[in-house]
């Protein structure tokens, strides 16, 4: 996929940024699809600065998009969906700066799904410009450690391979403790 992206982007030219910033609004609106390979066409296409202002950008502009998309579509097919989590939960019912710093907490937490925190805030009495600056900036923690990491995997050094190892360490652990839980 990256190379076929790769293809795209060196035919638009300067227009690959535009490219980039849709890739990202149509993931964050299906809001399952992991971001990674754009992030790393974006860092091997523009390189690492401006490959990581682009992937921000575009994450911004996605969950933005994907925020007035849930909260119209809320409105219209659902009255009110519970959540299981607590953190997401006390988002659902929060406003002002507790639903800001909520946001914020939930994006910078690299754990919790960004399509998840999405309809959580859209669900919630969260103001557009708040969910919009919190995510903004609580994207950009983990962005940095994303572009890194897969700067780092493309060049193949020892770091790269000692981050790849430990990803794949969490997978495994992950998958493991998983299925231990579902067992119990």
């Amino acid at each position: 996929m990256e190379t076929h992206l790769l293809e795209w982007f060196n035919s638009l030219g300067v227009y690959a940024i535009a490219l980039s910033i849709l890739l990202n609004i149509i993931i964050s609106v299906l809001g399952v699809l992991p971001s990674v390979a754009i992030t790393a066409v974006n860092i091997t296409f523009f390189g690492f600065e401006k490959g990581l202002a682009v992937s921000i950008a575009g994450e911004a502009v996605g969950a933005i998009v994907s925020f007035i998309l849930y909260r119209k579509g809320i409105k219209t097919f659902l009255k009110k969906k519970e959540i299981n989590s607590k953190l997401l939960a006390r988002l659902q019912n929060s406003r002002g700066v507790e639903a800001f710093c909520l946001i914020l907490f939930l994006r910078i937490f690299p754990f919790i799904p960004s399509g998840i925190v999405t309809l959580a805030a859209a669900i919630s009495k969260a103001g557009m410009i708040n969910y919009s600056v919190a995510s903004t900036i609580g994207k950009i923690p983990a962005l940095v450690i994303e572009a890194y990491s897969i700067q780092q995997v493309l060049v193949w050094n020892w770091k790269g391979k000692f981050i790849l190892s430990v990803f794949l360490l969490f997978i495994i652990w992950l998958v493991l403790s998983r299925k231990k839980s579902a067992k119990e």
